[in-house]
């Protein structure tokens, strides 16, 4: 196979697109939620994986929260991964690390990134589902699960189990 034939052999394969998000939580086990401007609802700090420049998804999901809230924070263990159909778009697979307890001190220091966010807040486990409608919310809600449980990541489809 030439170089012409293998370049567009790829460009014909099928697209996915992969997003990462860094779970935070304070002492009272709250989550960090932020607000975007350019859609409705809320979300996790996090974003799209910059995969042509050789990103990772871990790489993604801190340097997004340092961009989005300002604050560098090394991620813990991966805790989900959700294959996540949605409509007029490719499927995205998103990846969910665990950010840890932040001080009160460290929340003071978040400092949002104006061009993409309106606010911050902490949410409680009953709120999830209410902030982050659809695989976003039963996402986060496995990734506390797995947090509580204290075992490996969860593999997830539109933030279900994946069944086997």
């Amino acid at each position: 196979m030439t170089t012409t034939e293998y370049a567009t052999y790829i460009a014909g394969l099928p697209r996915v697109l992969v997003g990462a998000a860094a779970l935070f939580r304070d002492a009272e086990g709250r989550v960090l939620v932020v607000e975007p401007n350019y859609r409705e609802g809320w979300t996790l700090p996090g974003g799209t994986v910059e995969s042509d420049g050789g990103e990772t998804p871990r790489q993604a999901a801190r340097r997004e929260t340092a961009e989005e809230i300002g604050l560098d924070v090394g991620l813990g263990p991966l805790l989900t991964v959700d294959w996540s159909h949605g409509p007029e778009r490719p499927p995205i697979v998103a990846y969910v690390y665990d950010g840890g307890v932040l001080t009160e001190e460290r929340f003071t220091e978040i400092r949002l990134q104006e061009e993409e966010l309106l606010s911050w807040k902490l949410i409680g486990r009953e709120e999830v589902l209410a902030h982050l409608p659809g695989s976003l919310g039963l996402r986060v809600l496995a990734a506390l699960d797995v947090l509580e449980a204290g075992g490996g990541p969860v593999e997830l489809e539109n933030g279900h189990p994946a069944g086997g």
